[in-house]
């Protein structure tokens, strides 16, 4: 593609976006997302979900029929050529890091998990991660040392709270006054901390992707309803907030969807690109 083309980028958080409350993408929204990539377009799912975990939602969609299609996982931390089947970017936290931070969140009472490629580590297992369970099938490593496990890279953390949120806020607090020029952090729900690399997150991998098919920016397409999708709504062209979104993402994005991702919100704007 070259810079005079007419096609478009369009990246799409999973949850509470392309899927419905049930996980589900309804007949209506895939249709218009096929008829998006029949016409050369570009479509990614963007997720903080791991590689595995998104990829299974991929095949399970009937989004594997499509082509010339991404997996953004690990909330931009790596990028899957879905046709090449091959890994195209990589990004991690620094392994002091992830030492420090599960030992201020054992201190603190607080469930974290990190990954590689194909687990999710964690030191021991507890009702958060039976919590997170009920969504997400990936295989856990339950070990101490979890460090002999990493491949060499550590995507994110990810914080788990399901009862006091401000305990999370002050884990968050601790972490910050000590990695704020290293790492940030954001909500992907309201039990769900991230932690990731500082400067990477989902606008990140847009603009990445971007360059190497060589979209013309005001011609990338966003879609989300978490602040975990504001870097992707912000470095976007085009970007849609969902009507079941938090405020924070309504407030960035250029249209908000006239209904939510229950009743087909995305459908009619991905067909009016058709």
């Amino acid at each position: 593609m070259t810079q005079e083309n007419n096609k478009y980028l369009f990246l799409s958080d999973l949850d509470g976006t392309l899927l419905n409350d049930v996980k589900q993408i309804t007949p209506k929204t895939l249709e218009a997302l096929k008829s998006f990539v029949s016409r050369g377009n570009t479509f990614a799912i963007c997720t903080g979900r791991d590689i595995t975990s998104a990829t299974k939602v991929y095949e399970e969609l009937g989004l594997n029929v499509l082509r010339g299609c991404y997996i953004v996982s690990f909330n931009g931390g790596l990028i899957f050529d879905v046709d090449a089947k091959e890994i195209i970017h990589r990004d991690g936290l620094d392994f002091d890091i992830v030492e420090d931070v599960f030992d201020i969140a054992r201190d603190m009472g607080i469930h974290v998990q990190t990954y590689n490629d194909k687990f999710i580590l964690i030191e021991e297992f507890s009702e958060s991660m039976a919590f997170y369970r009920k969504i997400i099938k990936t295989p856990i490593i339950i070990a101490r040392n979890l460090m002999d496990f990493l491949d060499g890279i550590a995507y994110k953390i990810l914080a788990i709270e399901l009862e006091d949120h401000d305990k999370m806020e002050r884990f968050r607090e601790v972490v910050l006054e000590k990695y704020a020029d290293r790492i940030d952090t954001f909500y992907s729900s309201e039990f769900y901390l991230e932690l990731i690399p500082k400067g990477s997150g989902k606008g990140s991998a847009l603009q990445m992707l971007r360059k190497i098919l060589d979209v013309r920016e005001d011609h990338t397409i966003a879609a989300g309803d978490a602040d975990n999708d504001l870097s992707m709504l912000e470095a976007a062209g085009i970007s849609i907030g969902m009507s079941n979104g938090e405020p924070s993402v309504k407030k960035v994005a250029s249209m908000v969807t006239e209904t939510d991702n229950n009743n087909d919100g995305l459908a009619p704007i991905l067909d009016s690109f058709v």
